[in-house]
C-alpha cells in the first residue's frame, strides 16, 4: 500500500472522521511537487511535471493518506483511503493561468485534490483539559 503522510489541523481531522470532509487539497509547490505529481525526464536531460492527454498534471497514485494532527507525539492520526485524485490549475478572471516566481523560475498555482474514502484505521487520543 502506497501511503502519503500529511499534517492536518484538528478541525479538518475531526471533519474527516465525522464524514463531512470528503476531499483533501494540497498545493503543488516547488518544495512538495515530488511527492504530489509524477515527473518525467525529457530528451535533453531536463525534467518536467508529467501531464496527461488533457494537459493536466498527473498526481502520484496513493492508496491512502496517513493524517497526523500537528507535531506532538500524542497526536491523533488516521489512515484514510484515497478513492481518486486529480489536479487543478488556478486561472484568473480572464482564464489565464496564475503563476508566481520561485528562485527565478515561473511556477503555476496548482493543487492536487484527493477524494477520500473510508477510514482504514485511527488512533484518537483523549483531549487534555485546559485550566
Amino acid at each position: 500500500m502506497k501511503i502519503l503522510n500529511l499534517i492536518i489541523k484538528q478541525q479538518y481531522f475531526d471533519a474527516i472522521m465525522d464524514g463531512s470532509k470528503v476531499q483533501e487539497f494540497r498545493e503543488i509547490r516547488p518544495t512538495t511537487y515530488k511527492k504530489l505529481v509524477e515527473t518525467v525526464i525529457n530528451e535533453d536531460g531536463t525534467w518536467s511535471l508529467k501531464v496527461d492527454e488533457n494537459f493536466d498534471y498527473v498526481p502520484v497514485k496513493y492508496d491512502a493518506i496517513q493524517f497526523y494532527v500537528g507535531y506532538n507525539k500524542d497526536r491523533d492520526s488516521a489512515l484514510v483511503e484515497v478513492k481518486s485524485a486529480y489536479t487543478e490549475v488556478f486561472v484568473d478572471e480572464d482564464n489565464n493561468v496564475v503563476t508566481y516566481d520561485y528562485q527565478g523560475e515561473p511556477w503555476e498555482f496548482a493543487q492536487v485534490v484527493y477524494n477520500l474514502g473510508r477510514v482504514i484505521e485511527k488512533d484518537i487520543h483523549p483531549k487534555k483539559r485546559r485550566k
